[in-house]
């Protein structure tokens, strides 16, 4: 299998990607498949036409339902692809279900995801600690991220628990450390309580944040990064871990920071790769800048970190299909609307560049214009790679008040459903990433939706989804997340 692009497996990491989501192409699909079970025929219906302006035409499609009665799937023999929850072959997605208590997976197969076939699983399931009554309605159940950590060839879940408030040279927050739920044949199982990630002293006591998976050396086992709380360092925890949750060695030496962490993809062909990391600076609106921590094999993550351009949406991905690794950082249409953000550099605004991995002057791509009158604070969202038709060179799917489109080079193709349901400006659909489920070669594009301004403005807690047939108009599959929690 070639090297692919990210799924941001999480969707709910994945809505604040694009929002972030980490996570296109030319045309891609051949049209000719047939949908999967959980896709109504209307979904498939047209969603869209270019204009000569290069607006997109508005049509619309149904808001989908519910999924059939839920079917455990076949157990694999295991896989290195971080996203093979099962370990048969096939990319697999989890999506939290509504309500904050449980997380569904949605399965693989040839015939791509099926959300009839899925499992769901609660905190108890996960074992999980009970939040305390004072993070009850702050930490709903959202698993930050799964990898293989203990290289037994079945992901493993890991989910960020708050817990008590600690204190530690005067600074006073919520202790969250992570907890690792152990995959298997039949997905993720905790016949004892989950046991806490091991931490290094210096971050024990207040615990990690943003912590994303990675292999940092490239040596095949799977990796934690995460920002210590008490903002001593980047943590990096290098696998493979033992059951108690203690990783191979602990690097503190990247620098004291604050921000969020975006990593590179682990290769799902199993192939090592040593992944990248990126720091997003923080901000109040406004776009802020990024560092980059380049990563070799056999040497881990540099600490010499590569300062890159403001932009808030970003992406990791092989962009002019040399076979290495690019980073994409650009303008994600967020502003601070206080005095002199009129400001901004003017290669920030509405804009992306790309850093390629050969080291070479970055390349800027214009974003699509905001129609007249659609523009707001807050902005469409970020970025998502992907290869829809499978050619090896990933295009960046980019969020639009108009739905999203996908720029490889100098074609951009636009990708949208309006659902007939809200406000007008708040009917079309937000990517939120990109996978191949049916092994194929090519990715699907993941899109979702939900009713009313957390969505509309924010993009977050979103409640239906498409998986699209690579950039065309039909989707393999559509659902609504509440009936995710159906069981056979």
């Amino acid at each position: 299998m070639k090297s692919r692009t990210a799924l941001p497996v999480f969707a709910v990491c994945a809505a604040c990607v694009v929002l972030a989501p980490l996570a296109g192409c030319g045309g891609g699909g051949t049209g000719d498949e047939a949908p999967v079970s959980g896709a109504p025929a209307e979904s498939r219906a047209p969603t869209g036409t270019k204009t000569s302006n290069g607006r997109v035409q508005e049509t619309s499609v149904p808001v989908p339902g519910a999924p059939a009665e839920s079917r455990a799937p076949a157990p694999g023999k295991g896989s290195k692809d971080p996203d093979d929850i099962n370990g048969d072959g096939y990319r697999d997605f989890v999506v939290p279900v509504p309500g904050g208590e449980r997380v569904a997976v949605l399965y693989g197969s040839a015939k791509g995801l099926d959300p009839s076939t899925r499992t769901v699983h609660s905190r108890r399931d996960l074992g999980l600690p009970e939040r305390p009554e004072e993070a009850a309605e702050s930490n709903p159940l959202a698993p930050e991220t799964v990898a293989d950590l203990d290289s037994d060839g079945f992901p493993d879940f890991v989910t960020t628990v708050m817990g008590e408030s600690v204190e530690e040279q005067g600074y006073s927050t919520v202790r969250t450390v992570p907890y690792v739920t152990w995959g298997g044949p039949d997905g993720p199982r905790a016949r004892a309580g989950a046991p806490q990630v091991r931490l290094p002293q210096s971050a024990s006591k207040m615990g990690l944040e943003s912590v994303e998976r990675g292999d940092f050396d490239g040596d095949g086992h799977h990796d934690l990064a995460g920002i210590a709380k008490n903002r001593s360092s980047l943590v990096v925890l290098y696998g493979p871990f033992t059951r108690s949750g203690a990783p191979a060695r602990t690097s503190t030496d990247l620098p004291l920071t604050e921000g969020r962490l975006v990593v590179d993809a682990i290769d799902p062909s199993g192939e090592p790769r040593a992944t990248s990391l990126l720091l997003h600076e923080p901000n109040d609106g406004e776009q802020s800048g990024n560092i980059l921590y380049p990563a070799r094999r056999g040497t881990g993550l540099s600490t010499n970190g590569k300062q890159l351009r403001e932009g808030n949406a970003r992406a990791f991905g092989d962009f002019d299909g040399d076979g290495l690794r690019d980073v994409a950082v650009g303008d994600d249409g967020g502003r601070n609307d206080e005095p002199g953000y009129e400001t901004e550099e003017p290669e920030v605004a509405g804009s992306l560049a790309v850093y390629p991995g050969s080291g070479g002057e970055p390349v800027t791509y214009r974003l699509p214009e905001v129609p007249e009158g659609a523009g707001t604070d807050y902005g469409p969202g970020g970025f998502v790679a992907a290869d829809p038709d499978g050619d090896g060179r990933d295009g960046i799917l980019v969020a639009t008040y108009e739905g999203a489109t996908l720029i490889d080079g100098d074609r951009r193709t636009p990708v949208q459903r309006n659902v007939r349901k809200g406000p007008a400006k708040w009917r079309h659909t937000r990517p939120a990433g990109a996978a191949d489920f049916n092994g194929d070669g090519k990715d699907e594009l993941i899109l979702n939706w939900a009713a009313g301004t957390l969505f509309g403005l924010y993009g977050l807690d979103p409640t239906h989804w498409w998986i699209t047939d690579g950039t065309t108009s039909r989707d393999t599959a559509s659902f609504a997340a509440a009936g995710l929690a159906q069981r056979s």
